[in-house]
């Protein structure tokens, strides 16, 4: 366990019998918050997410059970319903749970769902935000989220859906750069259907690959060619797509110097 010193501030009682939804980052560690850190060393059983890197764990409480939860897209994975059932679960047996998520726990995290059933449970919760790699992995590749030249809002949006799906003719519409989660397997129908919806076929694309890890690795493209180049380039998830024309300030600001694919 990494020897870290809090400062001395007022944390929130980690009280058994409660469960807490705790954003992880997006990946690099030191994007963790205080809280976050707090309830990882208070906790007696941690239930994470696959995207959550090893060196967060190393910094639980040497003696907290780890539970594996990961839910990966084509793979294999716990039901949603199932890990919202083993939170009330272990928080009825009296023990202080942690839900360790990747990124935030309400932004594409499912927390929502997991409070829901926490409520209808009748446990107490809390939720600890974290750092969305929506907001983060762009950040890492040099590309501002908001740039007051290029736009004045940006949209987070997932490549998945349980119901219908976004409509990417009504936000193509809006001309507001679009950053999307968990939209890999889906690119080239979505690629499609943004033209489609009256955005340039030139119209920038920035692919980043393992967001703010070392193995950070980013394509830069266009809306036309970036399917195609994304299959091509032997790259791999998970990653965050941002659409726009923010994306083509990786070139000038691209201060981690990670590799890149153009």
């Amino acid at each position: 366990m990494t020897d870290l010193t809090l400062p001395t501030l007022a944390f929130p009682d980690f009280q058994p019998g409660s469960v807490w939804l705790v954003g992880a980052g997006p990946g690099d560690p030191g994007l963790l918050t205080l809280l976050a850190l707090h309830a990882l060393r208070q906790a007696d059983h941690i239930v994470y997410d696959a995207l959550v890197d090893e060196r967060i764990l190393d910094m639980a409480n040497p003696a907290a059970v780890k539970e594996f939860a990961g839910k990966r897209g084509g793979r294999p994975s716990p039901a949603q319903e199932d890990i919202s059932l083993r939170l009330v679960e272990l928080g009825r047996q009296g023990l202080r749970v942690l839900r360790l998520k990747a990124g935030d726990p309400f932004v594409f995290g499912r927390g929502g769902e997991e409070a829901l059933a926490l409520v209808a449970a009748g446990l107490p919760f809390r939720v600890v935000p974290g750092i969305t790699a929506g907001l983060a992995g762009p950040a890492y590749a040099g590309i501002p989220a908001t740039h007051r030249t290029a736009n004045q809002a940006v949209i987070l949006v997932t490549g998945q859906s349980a119901g219908d799906g976004p409509d990417w003719a009504a936000l193509a519409a809006t001309k507001a750069p679009l950053i999307l989660y968990m939209a890999w397997r889906g690119l080239g129908g979505i690629a499609t259907a943004l033209m489609e919806g009256g955005l340039a076929a030139d119209t920038a694309v920035a692919v980043i690959c393992d967001a703010t890890t070392p193995r950070q690795k980013v394509l830069t493209s266009t809306l036309a060619r970036c399917a195609q180049e994304l299959a091509d380039s032997g790259l791999a998830p998970p990653a965050i797509i941002v659409i726009g024309t923010i994306a083509e300030l990786h070139a000038t600001l691209n201060w981690l110097g990670a590799a890149s694919h153009d």
